[in-house]
């Protein structure tokens, strides 16, 4: 396991997170929480992702309980705030809903501050004045040591950037985004003058696009999997996808390598990427998917070319 800094922040997080999104407090419970974070945590992962949202916070709950068992000081622990309940003020970037979505999620995970702070979507509906004052309010507070966004466009993240430098505030250090060999743009196009003028780190999600890039439904959609369960993540062109999906499970198989493995290697490929968040609900699936780590050397440039006219 490498250990790579966050951009340009001094921290420095496992180039594999693991992440409780969908999984945590709707497919396992606490044991098999306890099992995965302890899987992770012995093969080198200090990144642990979570979000209010996540189970309605039952996701937090559940990771502040296995949290214990571990030095503080020997983890980074992300949450994300934006849908925090149904109330009028639970949802959005207001300072009111930073600041006490912040509180609820550090209650719920049992912890004093979280690492890694992330405004979840942007809001329209707040000025970013006010979001990047509560973010920066937050920070010297010690309720978090970085702050960030996800899933926000290039233009919406240059503004925060801007708002802080205007108002002398602590400026974010990292975005959350889809990024995965099916979804690209942001990393590769969009993002790339943040990179190279702000020094943004990355914490990327869904490197296998919801498991299609595992190969487990190039036969269909089985009963107990995670598109089965959760059937808004299908996508439009899912069979299109399956397609490219078949072809590169052969090359995948030429490389002496699983599909998931290679995948996730590709993200792990790209320069911009600080952590790759995986979302295994076994400990031999998260075994697995680890191994990617080994198939990042196997990416010569020759098999990135052969990945790329697959993808077209």
């Amino acid at each position: 396991m490498q250990y790579k800094q966050l951009g340009k922040a001094g921290i420095r997080l496992s180039e594999i997170g693991y992440g409780s999104w969908i999984t945590f407090g709707k497919q396992i419970g606490l044991q098999e929480v306890k099992a995965l974070m302890h899987t992770a945590f012995d093969r080198g992962i200090n990144f642990f992702d979570n979000a209010e949202s996540y189970a309605h916070g039952e996701a937090e709950i559940l990771m502040g309980r296995i949290i214990k068992d571990f030095r503080r000081e020997d983890l980074v622990i992300s949450t994300k705030i934006f849908w925090g309940g149904n109330g009028p003020n639970d949802t959005g970037l207001s300072r009111k809903h930073l600041i006490e979505g912040t509180k609820n999620s550090l209650r719920r995970l049992q912890i004093e501050y979280v690492d890694l702070l992330f405004c979840h979507r942007p809001d329209l509906h707040t000025p970013i004045e006010e979001t990047v004052l509560a973010m920066d309010y937050l920070i010297r507070q010690g309720l978090a040591l970085y702050w960030g966004t996800s899933e926000w466009s290039a233009k919406q993240i240059e503004a925060a950037y801007d708002m802080a430098d205007e108002l002398h505030c602590i400026k974010p250090s990292m975005e959350q985004p889809k990024y995965n060999l099916f979804f690209r743009d942001h990393l590769e196009k969009e993002y790339l003058n943040l990179f190279e003028k702000y020094g943004m780190g990355t914490t990327t999600w869904s490197p296998l696009a919801s498991g299609i890039l595992s190969g487990k439904y190039n036969q269909g959609i089985p009963s107990d999997s995670r598109l089965a369960k959760e059937a808004w993540l299908l996508p439009d062109n899912f069979m299109r996808l399956i397609e490219k999906t078949k072809q590169l499970q052969q090359l995948a198989e030429a490389l002496d390598c699983t599909l998931s493995q290679l995948s996730i290697a590709w993200c792990l490929h790209n320069p911009h990427v600080s952590s790759v968040i995986l979302g295994a609900t076994k400990p031999e699936q998260l075994l697995e998917n680890i191994g990617a780590i080994a198939v990042k050397a196997k990416l010569t440039s020759d098999v990135m070319k052969k990945i790329n006219d697959i993808l077209k």
